[in-house]
This record gives C-alpha cells, structure tokens and sequence, in this order.
C-alpha cells in the first residue's frame, strides 16, 4: 500500500501538471513528450536488473507520465466538447476504452504474471505506447500551443475567483462524501460467502461489462437530460442503494455489484459532464484537475472516516450514516447553473 501510493503521487498534484500543460506547447506535445519517456523508462525496467529503490523510482516516473497524458486528454475532452457541446458523449467514449482497457489488462496482466513476470509485462507496454502516440498524431488540435502568459498562482487565482466554479467544486465534495464501507463487504464475501478469488475477480469482469452499458446510455441520453433535475433523482437514488447494502447476502451481493456498476456508471458520467462544462476557458486541464482533485479527496475522506468510525458505530451504523451524508449536497443544487 505504501509503494502503490508512491507511485501514484504524481496523480494528487494533477492541477499543477495541468497548468504546466495549458501554458508550454500543447497538449499534443505532451502526450507525444509522455509517450516518448515511458517508452524509455519500460525498456529500462525490462531488460535491466535493477534496486527496489531504484525500481520504484522509475515506477513512479512511469505513473507521472501517465498522469501527463490524462490530464492533457481531459483538456483535450474539455476544449472540444465544450466547443461542440459533447462533453457527455466524449467522456463516455474515454470511460467505455477505460473499462474496456482495465479488463483487458486484467486478463492479460494475470496471464504473464503467471506465465512470465513484471520485466517482460514491461516490455509489452512498448507496442501499447507506439499505437497510442499513432493515434494521437491523427489529432489537430487549432489552439497553436497557449505560451507561458501567467504564473501558476495566477492561474489558480483566476480559478478561485470563479465563483461557479468554487460552488461546482464544493458540491462535487459533498456529493462523493461519504463514509466508505466497501472493505468490510470485501471481507464479508471472502470469510462469510466463501467466495474465491477467481469468483471475485470474475463478478467483478461482469460488473465492469455493465458499467460500459451505463456508459453507453449515458452517451445516448447525455444531450437530452435536464442535468438538475437528474442530480436531485442520484442523490436520492444513491441514499436509497446505500440502504440497501444493510441486506446483503450471496445473491444480493451480485445483483447489487452488477446494477448498481450499472446505475453508478451512469451517474458517474453525469458528475464528469458536470465538471468539464464548468472548466475555465483557456485554463481546461488546470481547472478539471482541480475539480477531480476535489473529487479524489472527497474519495480519500470517505476512506478515512469509514476506516475510523467501522469500530466505533458497526457496518450496519456506518451504512446508515454512510446513507444520510448522501444528503449534504442537496442545497447546493440549486445553485449549480
């Protein structure tokens, strides 16, 4: 746990590597300047024997390149959806390769794990990253490279003084915020249901193929919903799901996992929308990196609270008040145009 939070530092500073992508070249370029780095960085780690120390180094690198690329494509997603109104549609695109991607790396990284080891998963990376810099080549993007016209602090000072924006940022908190009890239900199906690793890992394949249906209704309905109104019915909905976890049984357990990837997926996307119509013109991957860093924290909070209050009020209290914090961000509806 502590190695993996390591590697992914670069991803709790994603407005600043936004800023750095807003104001030098484009974001083109970074992807293409990422792609180029990783491609090193993998060959490296697969044919050289290296240090623990220096392993996670490179690991870590490897991580922040890849943070470079996200925040430089949900710019992209921000620009050109925002242009041509299809920031839900775009994001249902990026969410069903994402999905599409976490299966596809399940199955194959389990298999050269068993067969191979992590050198040679490195090495495979090489072609990924080659089709991946092909496809972005095919880009235009016509903003000609924004240059440096302001600090970093100025950039989040035109942020802060957004007012929409800061009112979009604190509903998103309290709309993730809630105390977290995913672990115990973990524990619950290994040591109560019995289930086995591979039953898990399969459901959770399943689950994975029903948040790409979520996504592909929500690509299908993005243009046509009345966004306040379906915040108001999530908020419900999502008070009523988390009730429901207080009868949680073998069979139960797997219709929840499946409808409610469903549903979440949805919702998710609806939130993501949100966010990417509220960015800063001229600052969109600083901006949607400082709403998703509120939306991680908000994350990282509901972790922590579940954590410290499981021993304190039970599953069945954490569920319930897991349940009622649902309804902090009610009303602040209102006031999200």
């Amino acid at each position: 746990m502590v190695i993996s939070s390591i590697t992914t530092f670069a991803w709790l500073i994603k407005p600043a590597i936004g800023y750095v992508i807003d104001n030098y070249f484009n974001k083109k370029i970074w992807i293409f300047i990422s792609l180029a780095l990783d491609i090193i960085i993998v060959l490296v780690l697969g044919l050289a024997f290296l240090p623990i120390a220096l392993l996670i180094g490179l690991m870590l690198l490897n991580s922040a390149n890849a943070a470079f690329r996200d925040v430089a494509t949900d710019g992209i997603m921000c620009v050109e959806g925002k242009r041509n109104k299809t920031t839900g549609k775009i994001q249902s695109v990026q969410w069903i390769s994402i999905s599409v991607a976490v299966m596809l790396t399940g199955i194959g990284g389990g298999y050269i794990a068993q067969r191979w080891g992590y050198r040679e998963a490195f090495l495979c990376l090489v072609p990924v990253y080659v089709i991946v810099g092909l496809i972005a080549h095919f880009y235009r993007e016509d903003d000609g490279g924004r240059k440096i016209s302001s600090s970093f602090f100025a950039d989040l000072k035109k942020i802060f003084a957004d007012k929409k924006i800061l009112i979009v940022g604190i509903f998103i908190f309290l709309y993730k915020y809630s105390p977290s009890f995913g672990t115990p239900l973990f524990f619950i199906q290994r040591d109560v249901f019995k289930w086995g690793k591979v039953w898990i890992g399969t459901l959770g394949t399943i689950s994975t193929v029903f948040g790409i249906v979520g996504s592909l209704l929500y690509y299908k309905f993005s243009q046509r919903i009345n966004l306040k109104k379906w915040l108001y019915f999530s908020v419900f909905l999502g008070a009523v799901t988390t009730i429901s976890y207080l009868y949680y049984t073998p069979v139960t357990a797997i219709l929840y996992d499946i409808l409610y990837n469903l549903m979440g997926m949805f919702i998710f996307l609806m939130i993501m929308d949100l966010m990417a119509r509220k960015t800063v013109n001229g600052l969109e991957a600083t901006s949607f990196a400082f709403l998703a860093s509120i939306s991680n924290l908000a994350l990282v909070s509901s972790n922590l609270s579940g954590a410290y209050l499981l021993p304190i009020i039970g599953l069945k209290g954490l569920i319930i008040a897991s349940a009622f914090t649902t309804f902090l961000c009610l009303p602040l509806i209102n006031k999200v145009d």
